[in-house]
């Protein structure tokens, strides 16, 4: 597997273009940010009782069988959006934003900031790109000075009150990439000069539309798949515990207290 530093990848994008035309895609989750901020947000209901028991067994089986491969990723975003039926959008993005600063902040990687970063400087077109929900996608966005999220969106009703349903279609796997390509063509984005990070094996779908795929941290599917193509990997040090183990530990103590 072809490996590249932060000083090699910095440079790369010092040496590249200045053009808009070329696109700088981001994942969220395990590529700019160490963990799942999902999981910030589960736990802020578990802490504050807001949770009951089904809702939190059920966050704790969905994410290990996301983790393991087991469950897609539509039933999973799907079941979390149920749970908040009725709950006002502009709280949950107050929220979201309060959360970020209390929880996520520190978690943001150092090296992808100064890449997001160097990616701006040359002038690109810098887009999240996630299948997170806005709530958890668009405080890191904000703080990286990323104007372009591509990202899941709750239904809401004319009262601005959510749904329990997502917008469709979900972003994810295929669904991502169909949505870069979207954004792409509004924007005048070249996708194969375009750039890409992300750590998940769905993202192979955009990883082979762009002209310059970097794996980060990637999982075993992504990771076999850059071996197979030569794609130059980007290898971060995670400080965040894993999602079914923090979990674990916040139920516990909510068990506790009860």
């Amino acid at each position: 597997m072809t490996t590249t530093t932060p000083e090699e990848q910095l440079s790369a994008i010092a040496a590249s273009p200045a053009d808009p035309s070329i696109g700088a895609f981001f994942d969220l989750d395990g590529t700019l940010v160490s963990g799942f901020t999902a999981t910030v947000h589960a736990g802020h209901r578990i802490r504050q009782r807001q949770a009951n028991v089904g809702e939190v067994l059920g966050v704790i089986e969905a994410s290990l069988r996301y983790r393991l491969g087991r469950m897609e990723f539509e039933p999973l975003v799907v079941r979390a959006a149920g749970y908040l039926r009725g709950e006002s959008l502009a709280d949950l993005d107050d929220l979201g934003e309060y959360l970020f600063r209390r929880h996520i902040e520190t978690r943001v990687f150092a090296t992808m900031r100064a890449v997001v970063a160097a990616h701006q400087e040359r002038g690109h077109t810098v887009a999240m790109s996630s299948s997170a929900l806005t709530i958890h996608a668009e405080p890191v966005a904000r703080y990286l000075g990323i104007d372009h999220v591509i990202c899941n969106h709750f239904e809401v009703d004319a009262a601005g009150a959510l749904t329990g349903e997502i917008v469709r279609p979900i972003v994810w796997g295929a669904g991502k990439a169909a949505a870069a390509r979207r954004f792409s063509a509004g924007a005048g984005v070249s996708l194969d000069r375009s750039y890409f990070y992300a750590d998940g094996d769905e993202d192979v779908h955009l990883m082979r539309d762009v002209g310059m795929p970097r794996p980060v941290n990637p999982r075993s599917g992504l990771a076999a798949e850059a071996a197979r193509q030569g794609w130059p990997v980007l290898r971060l040090t995670a400080g965040a515990p894993s999602v079914p183990a923090r979990l674990l530990r916040q139920v516990s103590a909510w068990r506790q207290r009860r």
